[in-house]
């Protein structure tokens, strides 16, 4: 029976699962990865430790499917959306202050492009309506301009400029083929013109890319679950102890195979038109597919084929979402008791949090846990739909109560912070007449049979989950079992792999105390920026 593998490549962790032509999960493993911080909002990665690790994680998880390596027919790969930089012959290229050329990718979450984003916002150009209006310092186009600016050495000896989850695919197969995933959402490629705007890179001030007719950004894209080349190349088969010319899709951003792995399950709630994707991790991604374009400030897009072919997507979420709550959880003073307890029983603390939470009467007790404690948990800004990456958090309520129940209590309130932040993401499609009914959630922060029902509570939506324990790698899965023919294509292989689980309704009794807690949420949000102002 063939099998297919699927590869996730997130903030820390490199991840491999191995599934049947029906989803089903037969192993998975993990490898960490290395990341790099310094001040200025530098955050760099390697692409040869990205590699290592996913060549760890693959070879562990076929070994534990006891499965021959041959039965592995087809891999799809899927990654964070950060910059790869390579010099001529795939070398490593160095990204930054350390001139290490083996820290050669800028992460996603690195937002040392701050003036480089402004500076391409005050343009005006025409391609920015298809980011919502405003690009990110998280997208590539800012990154490029600031090593084009900064390290004009890395930047003209560059020989690619890869998307990550592209990187993975060209290490794995020799071919430069981009997903149109990746360009379309994170590199200002139109998709549903099938062109590069020359003049937006002229304008913003990297006309060197259209003078080279964008041959080092992309000339070959095509969408996600197409066949790469002749497969596995020896060299890749040998590293990952996989069968040289295994089937190698084209991959997708992280948390659209995490999409992919969930909105076209079959299931009654809702449908591919009317579920928003929340994937839920280190970051938040909401993912919203409709038959024609729909332009919402502040929401990216709207994207053409980038999830779902054939249709449209709207892309929102936060840019830290489970590491907001991290972060916000650790600054109380009973963090390191409570962190000891969960390390005991082999919990993150945020995962420790959430079944005291539950002890303590769970998403019904929410009033009595969160008391007058409000956050916004904003601290790396505001994705959506604001767009506002200079945002930062703010909290209201504290007072001296240092015990293990304020914490529980601090922890519930910011997870309702982010649930009120996906509510406003939810309003914003709304009135742009999409119609989501349905969340659809995913990720390792969204397990939490509590957190789905405070994102069901605090968003007035019908939260769904997905029958799969690992719904992103099955996303990646998929991609593999499309390229390696087993399905015509990836609406096909969604309906033919995944299905919806757990269902979570709102709970009518707090709506009315949810509504004035967003209120409060809301009016937080505009006394920060009118202290910033």
């Amino acid at each position: 029976m063939p099998h297919y593998l699927g590869i996730d490549v997130g903030t820390g962790s490199a991840r491999a699962g191995v599934f049947d032509q029906v989803g089903n999960l037969l192993a998975s493993a993990k490898q960490d990865i290395e990341v790099w911080r310094e001040p200025g909002d530098i955050v760099e990665q390697s692409s040869n430790d990205i590699w290592r690790a996913v060549c760890i994680a693959t070879r562990a998880a076929v070994a534990q499917a006891e499965i021959a390596p041959e039965a592995i027919a087809g891999i799809g790969f899927d990654a964070t959306c950060s910059l790869v930089v390579l010099g001529e012959g795939g070398v490593p290229l160095p990204v930054g202050p350390s001139n290490n050329p083996e820290r050669n990718i800028i992460v996603w979450m690195d937002h040392r492009a701050m003036e480089q984003t402004r500076r391409i916002n005050r343009s005006g150009a025409a391609v920015l309506s298809y980011v919502g209006g405003v690009i990110s310092p998280e997208m590539e186009t800012p990154k490029l301009l600031w090593l084009a600016e900064n390290m004009p050495a890395t930047f003209n000896a560059a020989w690619q400029f890869l998307d990550l989850a592209d990187f993975l695919t060209w290490r794995a197969t020799g071919s430069l083929a981009r997903s149109i995933c990746t360009v379309t959402c994170k590199w200002t490629y139109l998709a549903h013109e099938s062109r590069w705007d020359e003049t937006y890179f002229r304008d913003i001030g990297l006309g060197a890319l259209g003078d080279e007719a964008f041959a080092r950004i992309g000339t070959e894209i095509v969408p996600a679950g197409a066949s790469l080349g002749g497969g596995l190349t020896a060299q890749a088969a040998t590293d990952l102890g996989l069968a040289p010319g295994t089937a190698v899709a084209a991959g997708l951003i992280d948390a659209h195979a995490g999409g992919v792995g969930t909105v076209g399950a079959r299931g009654d709630f809702g449908s591919v038109l009317s579920r928003m994707a929340y994937v839920f991790g280190t970051s938040a991604c909401t993912l919203s597919s409709t038959a024609e374009p729909a332009f919402v400030d502040g929401v990216w897009g709207p994207y053409f084929s980038a999830m779902v072919p054939g249709l449209w997507l709207n892309e929102g979420g936060q840019s830290a979402a489970g590491a907001a709550i991290d972060h916000l959880v650790r600054m109380h003073p009973a963090a390191g008791e409570a962190a000891a307890k969960a390390q005991a029983e082999e919990l993150s603390l945020s995962a420790w949090l959430s079944l005291q939470a539950q002890s303590r009467g769970g998403a019904a007790a929410t009033p009595a846990l969160a008391g007058d404690i409000h956050v916004v948990p904003e601290f790396l800004g505001n994705r959506a739909p604001f767009a506002d990456p200079d945002a930062r958090a703010l909290i209201a309520g504290l007072d001296l109560d240092t015990s293990l129940d304020s914490l529980v209590g601090l922890y519930v309130a910011g997870v309702c912070g982010l649930g009120y932040g996906a509510r406003q993401i939810v309003r914003a499609e709304h009135d742009k007449s999409i119609p989501v009914d349905t969340i659809v959630v995913s990720g390792g922060a969204g397990q939490s049979p509590l957190v789905r029902q405070l994102l069901a509570d605090t968003t007035g939506m019908v939260v769904v989950a997905s029958t799969s324990p690992e719904p992103v790698l099955l996303g990646s899965a998929m991609l593999g079992a499309v390229a390696a023919g087993a399905y015509k294509d990836l609406v096909t292989a969604m309906a033919g792999m995944s299905e919806l689980g757990e269902i979570y309704h709102p709970d009518a009794s707090l709506a009315g105390w949810h509504a004035k807690r967003f209120a409060a949420f809301e009016l937080l949000q505009q006394a920060g920026k009118a202290i910033r102002g």
